[in-house]
C-alpha cells in the first residue's frame, strides 16, 4: 500500500469493509489497524435445575447399619473398589459376590448401566452385573419361535437377593456414597447434570413399560433371536430386561422399583 496515494487506499479499505459487513453480516477489521471491541459480559455457568435433590438427616443414614462406616470419610473414586466391595459383601450376606457383580469400577458401571437403561443398547464392556448363566432358551417351530418360560427361571435367583434387601439401608448407602455417583455421571459427560434425577427418571421410564402379552414370539434371522413384534424389537434395553426375565420377576423387580422410587424422593 505505501505504492498507492494514501486517500485512495483509505478508500478501497473502507469499500471492502462495507461490502463484506452487508454481504456476511459480521464486522471486519482494518488490516493496519485493529479495533478494540468489548467483549461481552460472560455468563456464569448454568447450575441444573435439580428436580429430586438428596438429602439425609444422620437418622437417616444410620438405616445404613454395619454396612457402611458413616465415621469414616468417602474413598476418591477411583478408589472405592475395596470400599464398594465392602459394603456389597455385608449387603448381600452368604452370597458370591463374583457370581452376580463385576466389582472393579462398580460405581462406575452402575452409572453407566442406569444412564443406558432408556437407550437400545447397554454398553456390555461397562455392565455392574455378569451375564446370567445358561443360554436364552426359545422353543417352537421357526416361524413360530416363542421364549421358553424356561428361560426366565435363569433371572429368579438375581431377583430373589435383590427382594431381599432392606430398602432403606440400600438408600441410606446410596445418599451416603452420593457423591461418588454424582461424580461418576459427570465423568461421562453431564458436568451440569444431576445424577439422581437421571436415576429417577429412568426407574419412571421401566415402571411405564407397557404390558407384554404372553407367549412372546421370536424370529431368527441370523444368529441371534429378536422379537417378532417390530415395537417390541425398537423397545429399550431395560424394557427389554423386564421382557426377558419374564412376568413374574418383572412384576417383583417393578414394585422394588416402586419401593425404591418412594424412598429416593420422600421429603425429610
Amino acid at each position: 500500500m505505501k505504492n498507492w496515494p494514501f486517500r485512495i487506499g483509505l478508500l478501497i479499505i473502507a469499500v471492502i469493509i462495507a461490502v463484506v459487513y452487508w454481504q456476511f453480516y459480521r464486522p471486519t477489521q482494518a488490516p493496519q489497524q485493529q479495533a478494540v471491541v468489548p467483549a461481552p459480559a460472560s455468563q456464569p455457568p448454568t447450575e441444573p435445575v435439580i428436580q429430586h435433590p438428596l438429602t439425609a438427616t444422620p437418622e437417616e443414614l444410620k438405616a445404613a447399619g454395619p454396612a457402611l462406616d458413616l465415621n469414616q470419610p468417602l474413598p476418591e473414586l477411583k478408589q472405592s473398589d475395596l470400599s464398594m466391595a465392602a459394603i456389597l459383601a455385608r449387603l448381600f450376606a452368604d452370597q458370591k459376590l463374583d457370581r452376580y457383580f463385576i466389582l472393579e469400577h462398580f460405581i462406575e458401571r452402575f452409572v453407566v448401566m442406569v444412564d443406558n437403561l432408556p437407550r437400545q443398547q447397554l454398553p456390555a464392556t461397562h455392565r455392574p452385573v455378569k451375564e446370567t448363566p445358561g443360554r436364552f432358551l426359545a422353543q417352537g417351530e421357526r416361524g413360530q419361535l416363542t421364549i421358553d418360560p424356561a428361560n426366565y427361571r435363569r433371572y429368579t435367583p438375581l431377583v430373589k437377593i435383590l427382594a431381599a434387601l432392606d430398602p432403606r439401608q440400600v438408600v441410606a448407602i446410596y445418599k451416603r456414597l452420593y457423591p461418588l455417583f454424582q461424580e461418576a455421571y459427570e465423568g461421562l459427560g453431564y458436568p451440569n447434570a444431576y445424577f439422581n434425577d437421571r436415576l429417577i427418571e429412568v426407574i419412571d421410564h421401566l415402571l411405564t413399560s407397557p404390558p407384554v402379552n404372553e407367549p412372546v414370539y421370536l424370529v431368527q434371522p441370523k444368529a441371534l433371536y429378536l422379537y417378532a413384534d417390530p415395537d417390541l424389537e425398537k423397545s429399550s434395553a431395560g424394557r427389554k430386561i423386564l421382557i426377558r426375565i419374564g412376568p413374574e420377576n418383572a412384576a417383583q423387580v417393578k414394585t422394588l422399583l416402586h419401593r425404591y422410587r418412594q424412598d429416593l424422593t420422600a421429603p425429610n
